[in-house]
Protein backbone atom coordinates (compact mmCIF):
# COMPACT_ATOMS: atom_id res chain seq x y z
CA UNK A 1 0.00 0.00 0.00
CA UNK A 2 1.33 3.42 -0.94
CA UNK A 3 1.13 6.23 1.51
CA UNK A 4 0.14 9.62 0.21
CA UNK A 5 2.96 12.12 0.55
CA UNK A 6 1.99 15.32 2.22
CA UNK A 7 4.03 18.38 1.47
CA UNK A 8 3.95 21.09 4.04
CA UNK A 9 5.66 24.41 4.33
CA UNK A 10 8.18 25.18 6.99
CA UNK A 11 8.88 28.37 8.86
CA UNK A 12 11.94 30.29 7.79
CA UNK A 13 14.35 30.04 10.72
CA UNK A 14 15.31 33.71 10.58
CA UNK A 15 14.28 36.58 12.78
CA UNK A 16 14.97 40.29 12.85
CA UNK A 17 16.17 41.52 16.24
CA UNK A 18 15.57 44.96 17.78
CA UNK A 19 18.75 46.36 16.18
CA UNK A 20 17.76 45.20 12.69
CA UNK A 21 20.14 42.24 12.61
CA UNK A 22 18.93 38.99 11.04
CA UNK A 23 19.57 36.07 13.41
CA UNK A 24 19.18 32.33 12.94
CA UNK A 25 16.52 30.57 15.03
CA UNK A 26 16.41 31.74 18.61
CA UNK A 27 20.20 31.99 18.77
CA UNK A 28 22.41 35.07 18.59
CA UNK A 29 24.13 33.67 15.49
CA UNK A 30 23.76 36.14 12.61
CA UNK A 31 22.87 35.51 9.01
CA UNK A 32 26.20 37.19 8.17
CA UNK A 33 28.09 34.49 10.08
CA UNK A 34 26.25 31.55 8.54
CA UNK A 35 26.41 32.83 4.96
CA UNK A 36 30.03 33.90 5.39
CA UNK A 37 30.94 30.37 6.47
CA UNK A 38 28.84 28.94 3.62
CA UNK A 39 30.69 31.14 1.09
CA UNK A 40 34.00 29.94 2.51
CA UNK A 41 32.96 26.38 1.70
CA UNK A 42 31.78 25.20 5.12
CA UNK A 43 29.02 22.61 5.04
CA UNK A 44 25.90 22.97 7.18
CA UNK A 45 27.27 20.13 9.35
CA UNK A 46 30.53 22.02 9.93
CA UNK A 47 28.67 25.24 10.72
CA UNK A 48 26.43 23.34 13.17
CA UNK A 49 29.50 22.00 14.97
CA UNK A 50 30.84 25.55 15.23
CA UNK A 51 27.54 26.99 16.50
CA UNK A 52 25.73 24.39 18.62
CA UNK A 53 22.94 26.87 19.45
CA UNK A 54 21.72 26.49 15.87
CA UNK A 55 20.17 23.23 14.69
CA UNK A 56 21.16 21.53 11.48
CA UNK A 57 17.60 22.00 10.19
CA UNK A 58 17.82 25.76 10.90
CA UNK A 59 21.10 25.95 9.00
CA UNK A 60 19.74 24.09 5.99
CA UNK A 61 16.65 26.32 6.05
CA UNK A 62 18.78 29.46 6.32
CA UNK A 63 20.97 28.47 3.40
CA UNK A 64 17.96 27.44 1.30
CA UNK A 65 16.24 30.76 2.04
CA UNK A 66 19.45 32.63 1.18
CA UNK A 67 19.76 30.81 -2.15
CA UNK A 68 16.14 31.62 -3.00
CA UNK A 69 16.48 35.29 -2.01
CA UNK A 70 20.12 35.87 -2.80
CA UNK A 71 19.83 39.32 -4.39
CA UNK A 72 17.91 40.83 -1.46
CA UNK A 73 20.05 39.17 1.18
CA UNK A 74 23.30 40.05 -0.57
CA UNK A 75 22.17 43.70 -0.52
CA UNK A 76 21.47 43.37 3.23
CA UNK A 77 24.87 41.73 3.83
CA UNK A 78 26.69 44.39 1.79
CA UNK A 79 24.96 47.17 3.75
CA UNK A 80 26.01 45.49 6.99
CA UNK A 81 29.61 45.23 5.78
CA UNK A 82 29.63 48.92 4.80
CA UNK A 83 28.22 49.93 8.21
CA UNK A 84 30.82 47.79 9.97
CA UNK A 85 33.62 49.36 7.92
CA UNK A 86 32.41 52.84 8.84
CA UNK A 87 32.24 51.92 12.51
CA UNK A 88 35.74 50.41 12.41
CA UNK A 89 37.08 53.64 10.90
CA UNK A 90 35.37 55.75 13.56
CA UNK A 91 36.72 53.56 16.34
CA UNK A 92 40.21 53.61 14.85
CA UNK A 93 40.10 57.42 14.67
CA UNK A 94 38.98 57.67 18.29
CA UNK A 95 41.62 55.28 19.59
CA UNK A 96 44.51 56.35 17.37
CA UNK A 97 47.57 56.34 19.64
CA UNK A 98 49.59 58.58 17.28
CA UNK A 99 50.05 61.89 19.03
CA UNK A 100 48.21 60.70 22.14
CA UNK A 101 51.03 61.66 24.50
CA UNK A 102 51.14 65.19 23.05
CA UNK A 103 47.37 65.59 23.25
CA UNK A 104 47.36 64.42 26.88
CA UNK A 105 50.20 66.81 27.79
CA UNK A 106 48.41 69.71 26.11
CA UNK A 107 45.20 68.80 27.89
CA UNK A 108 47.02 68.64 31.25
CA UNK A 109 48.71 71.97 30.63
CA UNK A 110 45.36 73.54 29.72
CA UNK A 111 43.75 72.19 32.89
CA UNK A 112 46.64 73.49 35.03
CA UNK A 113 46.32 76.92 33.45
CA UNK A 114 42.61 77.09 34.22
CA UNK A 115 43.06 75.59 37.67
CA UNK A 116 45.55 78.23 38.84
Amino acid sequence: MMMATMLTTFDVPLRLDAQGTIRVGQSRVTLDTVIGAFHQGASPDAIARQFPAVTLAELHGTIAYYLQHQAELDAYLQARQAAAATLREELADRSNPVGLRGRLRAQGAEQRRHGE
